[in-house]
């Protein structure tokens, strides 16, 4: 037999989780509330709830970035098909770009596994140190650190940090990210600050989730952006006036 414990359908009655849908979730949960509950079979804490909430506001929107610019591309050419200008933004979630939250929860995971809940300073700091020796051996990319525009520091991060605090989620995940960024910073002179990557990476390890749940939020929460370009473009395009631009970059293409 082919089945889910997720959720089923009868000729009157759509089931989630043992739930009736239409009366006993519908009105009732809110979405953060759904996200747990048909993928941990849970209801969410208060404090988690917080959490995820920022998490999913603040991966929403970033202005023009390879994702809007994929979905703002798509739906001039098929703005019949909402579904596909969507889907192209999220399909760049990779490695480079979004998707790198569970990449990095999974380098903290790793990194923090020797680590007591209330390891020292010092050592904490040589945790950091022997992650980035790590991986700078095996030529890995180091996740949750640095970025074009932000140089100075991503503004995302003390607040993501602060509502850690608050709600009991900055530990050894979050001083192990900390004292990462200031190894690099401080005491190998790169230019990489903690990012917004590393702050949620510190919060979904923090909040003992899978990493495969840090990319799965921030897919849910690029959604909405994405949606949000796509009916900009709608109503204010400017995807062919980016294209031209690329064209008129090479001399050889001859414009109107």
């Amino acid at each position: 037999m082919v089945k889910t414990d997720i959720g089923y359908t009868t000729v009157d009655t759509i089931m989630v989780r043992g739930k009736n849908l239409a009366t006993e979730i519908i009105g009732k949960f809110d979405f953060v509330d759904m996200i747990f509950f048909t993928t941990l079979a849970r209801m969410p804490t208060p404090r988690e709830k917080v959490m995820v909430n920022a998490l999913l506001v603040t991966t929403a929107d970033h202005g023009i970035t390879p994702s809007s610019l994929a979905a703002r591309l798509t739906y001039a050419g098929a703005p019949e098909a909402l579904q596909g200008a969507v889907a192209a933004g999220l399909l760049g979630a990779g490695s480079v770009f979004l998707g790198t939250m569970q990449n990095a929860a999974e380098m903290l995971n790793e990194g923090a596994k020797d680590l007591r809940a209330d390891a020292s300073d010092v050592e904490v700091m040589q945790a950091a140190r022997d992650v980035i020796r790590v991986y700078k051996e095996q030529r890995r990319a180091i996740y949750g650190v640095g970025h074009p525009i932000h140089v100075n520091g991503d503004p995302r991060v003390p607040t993501l940090r602060e509502l850690a605090r608050e709600n009991g989620y900055y530990g050894v995940h979050w001083r192990l990210m900390d004292a990462m960024a200031s190894v690099l910073v401080n005491e190998q002179k790169k230019n990489l600050p903690l990012n917004a990557v590393g702050a949620i990476a510190s919060i979904v390890a923090a909040m003992g989730l899978d990493p495969l749940i840090a990319r799965g939020l921030s897919l849910v929460g690029r959604t909405a952006g994405l949606l949000a370009h796509a009916v900009e473009e709608k109503a204010a395009p400017i995807a062919t006036q980016a294209w031209k631009a690329v064209l008129r970059e090479d001399p050889r293409n001859e414009l109107p």
